[in-house]
């Protein structure tokens, strides 16, 4: 019986009709040079053969009664993998819009939570080349829920059940598995009470967090090296941020890797990660402008990133922390916006590393939790403020070696996640055998022409390679840049001396 953290039972209470929250994928398998296609009985058997190395598969939710704690997960007695997976023949109408529109219809859907919180459809018929017909393959379009799996834990699901060379792996009977017992509604109730018990501890913690943060970014504030983090519910309102709706639309752009690294050799000292994020500020700037919305503020995005450790590594739950990170958008220059990113990056990390995002909700208990998710969506509150960021950004590492499934070699895939109240647009970048995919999720009622998403991504990347080949060293200067941020520092010290003084007079009063 293993209870969730704080930070995956929070993507529980979040889902809704129209803000299913789990992460989904696309999957394109080359079958061209296979005698026999891969009958979806053989795909079922493989399968059912690997269910031991994503033990999350069998495991599906136990609440606590009136929420007195975070669910645990449980072995799911009931288990079948028939009711997790689903067949799809496209036929004659096996090109790619027509698998991108199954997919979009697919991943609209929540995951049931009376098991295991998985499903995967197989799509037979596809055609990797519209054009030729003898481009066999076929398509898995799979959903994991997000309460149990992160994007880089989801990537390690992905290489433990697909094979490294191209002979297929013999498909042996599946390994003995007994559920375990569940637990009886007094253990769980016992448990719940002895976590509430617990909560002064977690306050204990959570409060050295946060002033060991407070300390830090004291020093640095004093030293005038790095700014204070952003005040809550300070980005800019955009064209992503609006009531969102059930619709959602997958619009995908393939980059060269090769291309991006020169960039970053150009550009000097800057991370690859720095390079994608100046490509995504880039592309935003470009449909924003030309959709005639107001690119005078920076654009916030949120950008989870990896806490798992490498030595003791756990393909299920999530593992991250996040940060809020300033695009620079209202930068025209987008190779010198790439160091500002960077520069922004490096001056978020103390604050990153301080407080990380699970830590954040362990104050709250899980009741509170799931009223703040429900009342978040349910009273507006993203519509009636300014958003805490614009989008969220992800940017995963991926094989660089090619993937297998008995013998069909994995092609291109494509990765969304969940949108959820205000935010209409998110981006999943993942790079794979020499290739960097741009993953635009997004809701198409609030994200109009999201398909020309596509086009402003190649635009983008001529305009930063023009742009880094010509820009001087001198024209970047972090000194001028952090002045500009210490009055941002200056603003937030107002507000908050606003807030206490409000604060005493009402207890005065």
């Amino acid at each position: 019986m293993r209870q969730l953290s704080e930070l995956d039972a929070s993507f529980l209470y979040l889902e809704s009709e129209t803000t299913p929250m789990h992460i989904g994928g696309i999957y394109l398998f080359d079958a061209s040079e296979q005698k026999t296609p891969l009958a979806f009985s053989t795909f079922v058997a493989y399968l059912r053969s690997r269910l031991h190395v994503v033990p999350v598969f069998r495991q599906r939710l136990k609440e606590i009664p009136i929420r007195l704690g975070r669910p645990y997960w449980i072995d799911d007695p009931d288990f079948s993998i028939e009711r997790h997976l689903a067949y799809v023949s496209l036929g004659e109408h096996g090109r790619r819009d027509t698998l991108e529109t199954l997919a979009s219809k697919i991943l609209e859907e929540p995951l049931k939570r009376d098991r295991p919180l998985w499903h995967i459809t197989f799509v037979d018929g596809f055609r990797l080349n519209d054009d030729d017909p003898d481009s066999h393959g076929f398509a898995l379009i799979v959903r994991l829920h997000h309460a149990a799996i992160d994007a880089f834990s989801g990537e390690d699901i992905l290489s433990n059940l697909l094979e490294y060379t191209p002979e297929p792996r013999p498909i042996h009977a599946p390994r003995p598995w007994q559920p375990r017992p569940a637990p009886s509604e007094e253990r769980v109730m016992l448990q719940a009470g002895a976590n509430i018990l617990r909560t002064p501890v977690q306050f204990t913690a959570l409060a050295v967090n946060a002033a060991q943060a407070t300390a830090r970014g004291l020093i640095q504030k004093q030293l005038r090296k790095l700014p204070m983090p952003f005040p809550l519910f300070s980005a800019p309102h955009s064209p992503f941020n609006r009531q969102i709706t059930a619709n959602r639309q997958i619009v995908s752009a393939n980059v060269d890797l090769a291309r991006l690294k020169a960039i970053k050799a150009t550009l000097g000292d800057v991370t690859l990660n720095d390079v994608v994020l100046g490509l995504c500020a880039e592309t935003l700037r470009r449909y924003s402008v030309d959709h005639k919305a107001d690119t005078r503020k920076s654009l916030i995005a949120m950008t989870p990133i990896s806490v798992r450790s490498n030595s003791l590594r756990r393909a299920t739950g999530n593992q991250m922390s996040a940060m809020l990170l300033d695009l620079s958008t209202c930068e025209p220059d987008p190779a010198l916006r790439i160091r500002r990113i960077h520069w922004n990056a490096v001056a978020s990390e103390p604050y990153r590393e301080a407080i990380a995002a699970d830590r954040l909700t362990e104050l709250l208990p899980s009741t509170m939790l799931a009223l703040s998710a429900r009342l978040y969506s349910e009273l507006q509150i993203a519509q009636r403020y300014q958003p805490a960021f614009n989008l969220p950004i992800t940017n995963v590492p991926g094989p660089q070696v090619p993937l297998y499934l008995q013998g069909a070699r994995l092609v291109q895939q494509y990765n969304t996640a969940p949108l959820f109240d205000s935010m209409g647009l998110v981006i999943v970048a993942v790079s794979y055998q020499g290739s960097l995919t741009l993953n635009f999720t997004l809701c198409p009622d609030v994200v109009a022409d999201g398909a020309s998403l596509a086009g402003y991504v190649e635009e983008s990347l001529d305009a930063i390679e023009t742009a880094a080949n010509s820009l001087e060293p001198e024209e970047d200067s972090e000194e001028g840049y952090a002045s500009s941020h210490q009055t941002l520092t200056d603003d937030v010290l107002t507000a908050l001396e606003g807030v206490l003084k409000k604060a005493l007079h009402r207890f005065r009063t």
